[in-house]
């Protein structure tokens, strides 16, 4: 059995946050010793070692929940689990692309500028003025 303490060190995920899943249905609610504190079992080890992970790979915590929720057979639930991923590799690779774009632009507005010589700074223009930008990234 682990206290709260020990889960967190063991998975990085921190004190308040387990809390949290608890409190929110993601993680099932622990035994608790004598004392009144929480106790997990390998289950609870495993199951936020998986939240964590899911986590690490962008997933909302609707969609693990919805992830947790499958068996893991092959069939409907391996359907499902694989749509959902897809979506998710899907919105990582939205946010790819308009990460890339943002770094085209700030390349652009970094060239405006001359190095603080002359009357104004063409970076602090360009960043008030979304007009000069040459896309979109609302």
């Amino acid at each position: 059995m682990f206290s709260i303490g020990q889960l967190s060190k063991a998975t990085g995920v921190k004190v308040p946050t387990i809390r949290y899943y608890e409190e929110i249905g993601l993680l099932p609610s622990p035994g608790r010793n004598a004392g009144n504190q929480r106790r997990y079992g390998q289950d609870g080890m495993d199951a936020l070692g998986f939240i964590k992970h899911a986590r690490d790979l962008g997933f909302s915590l609707e969609d693990i929940k919805l992830l947790m929720g499958l068996d893991g057979q092959l069939g409907d639930d391996c359907a499902a689990a694989d749509r959902i991923a897809r979506s998710q590799l899907a919105n990582i690779r939205d946010r790819i692309r308009k990460l890339e774009q943002l770094a085209s632009e700030l390349e652009r507005i970094s060239h405006l500028c001359d190095g603080g010589n002359g009357g104004c700074c063409k970076v602090l223009t360009a960043l008030g003025d979304h007009s000069q930008c040459a896309t979109n990234h609302d």
